[in-house]
């Protein structure tokens, strides 16, 4: 299954869940409850899985933990706030760098309608579907091209 098929299972069932559900629960519920439907269609889905960063030439076993983890090709990271912050984008697009993963998923579960609360964040993704989902697609392309330029100096 490629990284697209995924990301519309994704999209699916956080829209069943969020229809099914509703605001005002914890992360943790969406959570599980997203990740179940996941497993249900047949993807093999990771939850809170520790992921190691490296810094300096150092290696810290649990930089971060990683929400969903599909197919081990596709990040979800889920919320439950009234609004999305901008910090959250910036924060899926770091983990999706330090994964060197192209697509993840922020999943806000506590705003009023699916559509305001999702958003596609992609890192250096360029096999794109047709998708009225795609945000911020432009602004990650430049920012992950212009580092590796950099590198290559």
């Amino acid at each position: 299954m490629d990284i697209e098929e995924i990301a519309r299972e994704v999209v699916d069932c956080g829209y069943r869940v969020h229809t099914g559900l509703g605001p005002g629960l914890l992360e943790s519920v969406y959570e599980v409850v997203l990740a179940k439907l996941l497993c249900e269609r047949g993807l093999c889905v990771e939850r809170q899985k520790p992921v190691p960063i490296l810094f300096e030439g150092l290696r810290f076993e649990e930089g971060f933990r990683a929400d969903l983890l599909v197919e081990g090709k596709l990040l979800v990271e889920i919320k439950s706030v009234e609004h999305f912050a901008p910090v959250h984008g910036k924060q899926l697009l770091t983990y999706l760098r330090l994964l060197n993963m192209p697509l993840g998923f922020l999943m806000n579960f506590g705003a009023a309608t699916f559509k305001e609360g999702i958003k596609r964040i992609v890192n250096n993704h360029l096999d794109f579907a047709s998708s009225r989902l795609r945000v911020h697609q432009s602004e990650a392309f430049f920012l992950t091209r212009s580092c590796e330029e950099r590198e290559g100096e």
